[in-house]
Formats: C-alpha cells, sequence, structure tokens
C-alpha cells in the first residue's frame, strides 16, 4: 500500500489537544481507486471537528479528472496538497434558508389539497421537496445542543457541520437527485452521517448490513444494481459494537440504474422465511412514519436519554430510533458495546429514560446480577419478534416496569404500539394514529398508497391500495387492541385439520430446558429445538404428547444450543435454512422421525 502522509502542517499556536481517546490507535490510511475518507488524526488542521475529509499523499480521483481538494497546503512529509475547501457556514446558513422555503412548500400543499401537486407548487419547489426533506430533521435544536452519545458525545450543530461537508464531498462526485447509493458500512455516527448526507443530495440510498457474508451481499448487489457503492474501508468480517467514526471509500459501479421514480431508502426485509424482499420508501413515507411515532403516547421527547439497542441499519432502529430522537429532540445513547453489564452501567451514568431493544437484549439485561439502581429509565420499548413471557417477567421484575410493544413492517414501519405499560403478550397495542388498518379472516392487512416492492415483485402481497402482512392478529372489538397470534404462513393442513404451528412452538418453551423453538412443516412437522444439551428427542415427544392432539405432535426434532438468527436478531424460520444451518452446525444432535 502506498505510504500515506501524515496530514496538513498545524496552524500556529495549535495545541494538538484531542477529543479522542488518547488509547486508541490511529485512523488508518485507505487508497482506493475513486476517492477514500478516514477521521481527521489528531494535531491536523481538522482537529476538533466530528468528521473531515483528509487528503492522502498524492491522491486524486480519476473519474472526476480533478483534484477534490483545490488549495495547496504544506504537508509534514514535505510536499504540498491541496487542502479540502468547505464552506461549513455558508452551507449550513443556505441550508437553513431551504428548509424556511421548504415549509412553505409544505403550507402550499396543504393550502391545495383540492389540486395535483404540480398544480400546487413549482418544478423548482418540487425537486426541493425531494430533495430537502431531510432538513426538517437536521434543523431542529441549537447548535451546541446534544445530539448523540456513544464513546463520546456529538452536538446538533457537530451533526449538522458533518452532513454539510459529506453533501458537498457526495455532490462532487456526481451523486445527486435520481442517483442509487449502496451504502455499507460499520455501525458509527460516521454511517448515519453519511445516510444523511447522501439524502440531502436526493440520493436513493440502498442500505445492506455490514455483517452480512459475501454469500449473503453479493446476491442483494446483483438485484439493485446501485450506480454507486460507499464502503466500509479497512475492516474485515463482523463488527461488534458502535463505533464513534469509521473509514469509508466511494466507488462509482459500471452498468448501474438510476433510483426508482422518487424512492429514497431501499431495504431488504429480514430473510427469516425466506429470499429477503427489496423494498423501496419515498421521503413522505419516512417522514410520515416519524409522525406516528411522536402520535404515540408517552413517546421520547426533548427531555429524554434514549438508549437504542436495535442496529442502525434496520428500520427499528433507524427510524423509531435515530430519526425519531432527531426530530423529536430526545438526546440519542448508542452503547459502543452490547455486553449487558456495559450497557447498564452505560444507563446509569447517562440518566437514560427510555430503552429500545429486542426480546433477546432485554433477556440478556435480565440476566445481569450486580446492577446500579436505573431511577431515571421510564420506558423500555421492544419490537422485530414477539416478547416471550419469560422474559416480559423476568424484565419486570428486576427492573420495576415492563416491557411495551411496538409492532411494524420494513414495507412501512410503525403500525401499532402501547407504551403505557397495560399491554402485555401477545399483546401489541392499538394501531398507531395514521396507520389504516383491517382484519380479514384473522389476517392483518394496512394500507399503502403503493406497492412497497421494487422490481415488480411479490405482486399477490399488495391488492387494491392494501398490503397483506401474513401476520395473524385478532382485534378485540371493544378495545381495538391488536394481539398477535402467528404468522398465516405457521398454519398447515395435516390429515384435512388444520394446525398452527405457533402453538406448538408455545408448548415446546413452556419446558423449562427449552430456551427457543421453531415449527416448521414439509412432509412432516419438524421442530427445531433450542435447549439444554442433554434434553432428548424422547422427553419432548412426551412432553408434547402430554399437551397436543397427536396431529400436532412433531415427528422430527433437531435439538442444538442455539438456534440461527438473521443479523436483526430473529429466528431464522426458513425450513431449509434451518436445515442447512442446524443439521451442519450440530449433526449429532439431530433427532430421529419418531
Amino acid at each position: 500500500m502506498p505510504r500515506a502522509c501524515p496530514g496538513r502542517v498545524p496552524p500556529a499556536g495549535h495545541t494538538g489537544a484531542t477529543r479522542r481517546d488518547p488509547r486508541a490507535r490511529p485512523a488508518p490510511a485507505v487508497v482506493t481507486a475513486d476517492a477514500a475518507w478516514r477521521p481527521t488524526a489528531p494535531g491536523s488542521a481538522g482537529e476538533g471537528r466530528p468528521l473531515a475529509l483528509v487528503a492522502e499523499h498524492g491522491r486524486r480521483s480519476p473519474h472526476a479528472g480533478r483534484s477534490f481538494f483545490s488549495r495547496a497546503a504544506p504537508c509534514r512529509c514535505g510536499d504540498r496538497h491541496q487542502a479540502p475547501r468547505v464552506a461549513r457556514g455558508a452551507v449550513r446558513l443556505d441550508r437553513r434558508a431551504l428548509a424556511r422555503r421548504f415549509s412553505t412548500v409544505l403550507a402550499s400543499i396543504s393550502t391545495n389539497a383540492d389540486r395535483t401537486f404540480p398544480e400546487a407548487v413549482s418544478q423548482k419547489e418540487t425537486r426541493m421537496a425531494k430533495t430537502q426533506w431531510v432538513s426538517r430533521l437536521l434543523n431542529r435544536g441549537a447548535d451546541d445542543d446534544p445530539w448523540a452519545v456513544s464513546s463520546a458525545s456529538v452536538t446538533r450543530g457537530q451533526l449538522r457541520g458533518a452532513v454539510a461537508e459529506f453533501d458537498e464531498i457526495f455532490r462532487k462526485q456526481g451523486i445527486g437527485e435520481g442517483s442509487s447509493v449502496l451504502l455499507r458500512m460499520t455501525p458509527s455516527f460516521t454511517y448515519l452521517q453519511v445516510l444523511l448526507g447522501l439524502w440531502s443530495r436526493g440520493a436513493q440510498v440502498v442500505l445492506v448490513d455490514f455483517r452480512l457474508k459475501p454469500a449473503e451481499y453479493e446476491p442483494l448487489v446483483q438485484q439493485v444494481r446501485p450506480q454507486y457503492l460507499v464502503a466500509a474501508a479497512g475492516a474485515r468480517g463482523p463488527v461488534a459494537g458502535f463505533r464513534q467514526e469509521s473509514d469509508f471509500t466511494v466507488r462509482q459501479l459500471p452498468d448501474g440504474r438510476p433510483a426508482v421514480d422518487d424512492i429514497r431508502l431501499v431495504q431488504f426485509s429480514s430473510g427469516s422465511s425466506g429470499r429477503p424482499k427489496v423494498i423501496g420508501r419515498p421521503a413522505d413515507s419516512v417522514l410520515a412514519e416519524i409522525e406516528r411515532h411522536a402520535a404515540l403516547p408517552g413517546i421520547p421527547g426533548t427531555d429524554d436519554r434514549m438508549m437504542l439497542l436495535n442496529s442502525v441499519m434496520h428500520n427499528m432502529g433507524l427510524v423509531s430510533g435515530v430519526l425519531h430522537a432527531l426530530a423529536s429532540g430526545a438526546t440519542l445513547i448508542i452503547p459502543p458495546t452490547l455486553r449487558p453489564a456495559e450497557v447498564i452501567r452505560l444507563m446509569a451514568a447517562t440518566r437514560t429514560t427510555a430503552v429500545y431493544g429486542t426480546p433477546v437484549h432485554y433477556d440478556l439485561l435480565s440476566r445481569v446480577a450486580d446492577r446500579p439502581q436505573l431511577l431515571a429509565l421510564r420506558l423500555a420499548v421492544s419490537g422485530g419478534e414477539r416478547v416471550p413471557q419469560e422474559t416480559f417477567d423476568n424484565f419486570r421484575a428486576r427492573f420495576g416496569l415492563p416491557i411495551s410493544p411496538v409492532y411494524g413492517l420494513t414495507e412501512i414501519g410503525l403500525i401499532a404500539g402501547d407504551l403505557s405499560g397495560t399491554s402485555v403478550p401477545p399483546q401489541l397495542g392499538l394501531p398507531a394514529p395514521g396507520a389504516d388498518v383491517k382484519v380479514v379472516d384473522e389476517e392483518l392487512h394496512v394500507r399503502m398508497d403503493r406497492s412497497p416492492y421494487l422490481y415488480g415483485e411479490h405482486a399477490d402481497r399488495y391488492t387494491d391500495g392494501w398490503l397483506r402482512t401474513y401476520d395473524r392478529v385478532r382485534q378485540d372489538s371493544a378495545t381495538g387492541v391488536l394481539s398477535m397470534l402467528g404468522r398465516a404462513d405457521s398454519l398447515a393442513v395435516i390429515g384435512g385439520l388444520k394446525v398452527d404451528l405457533t402453538e406448538v412452538e408455545n408448548v415446546l418453551l413452556a419446558h423449562d430446558r427449552v430456551t427457543e423453538a421453531v415449527v416448521t412443516h414439509g412432509e412432516v412437522i419438524e421442530a427445531f429445538v433450542g435447549a439444554d444439551p442433554a434434553i432428548g428427542a424422547d422427553e419432548l415427544t412426551v412432553w408434547c404428547r402430554e399437551r397436543l392432539s397427536p396431529v400436532k405432535v412433531p415427528k422430527r426434532f433437531h435439538v442444538t444450543r442455539l438456534l440461527p438468527r438473521n443479523s436483526m436478531g430473529k429466528l431464522i424460520r426458513d425450513r431449509a435454512l434451518m436445515h442447512g444451518r442446524v443439521l451442519s452446525e450440530s449433526p449429532s444432535r439431530a433427532q430421529g422421525e419418531r
């Protein structure tokens, strides 16, 4: 790798002080075919800013045909490089003016509700609405207001400065309205700043989890065919925890296709029940979800310190966590590590008032023996999958408050929730304000203006303005509260009788040595069980026969200590995937047909 220059000569009077942990290693230099960015090195001219562009030794962009740096500056290596030119203050003032104009646009739309959008505003204003929607989120609060905390804190002014800086960088790369960009970075504040910078450019951003292996990741890239790739640099393999800053590279890809219409956010479904679906959301869908969150009674607001345990790469972590906190004025807290004892210590140190996570997080937190008092904690919110009754009870006993459910889909975001503490599993709460739902034959449908699936896929899931969720629910006729029954595809017809595989799972989970269970149906009913290694198929068969009719008793049991989960922390439910994972990892624990 070419030698990386140490950076520009610090200005006179520079103290060399740094906000970094003095134990931290310097960020590695990155050299790529296009352009690379890394956090500002301690002692450089850009030190003290939340993130800065750093010139590498002799690097220019071959695609742009000109340097990204426009002014020569002395360097500690003795050469002269081009210094970054970012008029941060001017950019920020301009963005505030744009935000004020955007508010006028929205008012015009509201006033002219009986007219079409092009009739209500000019084409210029329409383009502004598409590219400047993120300003509504960024411009809340004063510059010195706290935005987020991890191993160090970041103010809202620092966030705005970093986003404006990246906006300019991406502009020079040719990224703008209609560009499609795949974002695959390590979880960090840099990741979030880059995402907001790309959205500020009007780009369609495809989020891909950094933890995916090549066999999982490459087919997704082939599906979406982005024009640009913004990817992590200087790291290999899974990354544990959350970073303040991270390196990344930008590369233009051949044969990429432009953005789909006005889609701004592209995500993939969890893939827990099969091949991931490609889901696209326009800006107004994301903003509408943020508004639904804001309307939930008890939602964290300006005076709250909100800890996020969910991945920022997925919908609950990104929209329910990051974007809601940004819009509401809450201070976001993201632990640098998810070790349960460390998480609880950080909750106490920051006086966390609300925590967002998944059932797995709450189960682990409940197991911490020695923990400080969390006097400020008033709310614990869980989503992603149903909270097991044991986890609900243990957390309530140890922390003195219930786990509040929220329910949603990647396709639309938040659909239902209850933050009052009165709902217990399997209750999900009332439909969120602004969510239009109906229950047909115990299956939930949600109204959407358009199909969320890109490239013409999954047409059977969206009909006449209604999205079929495949989640089976019951709605209380008196209160309207939704309760989860299971998945519509968890119903199997055996010998002419309908068997609810969720019921079989619940029976298995009632066993005191069983921690996880997934029941599937192919030729026969099979149970994949996470349990004490000493437990055997004979014991589980007897257990089920005492509690289920013969047609519901699994014919095959596959027992392992832990069942496989996807990158979102959900149990994998696809039968073929489970066979591949469980049988390959623990072939000696697979039990024969009963």
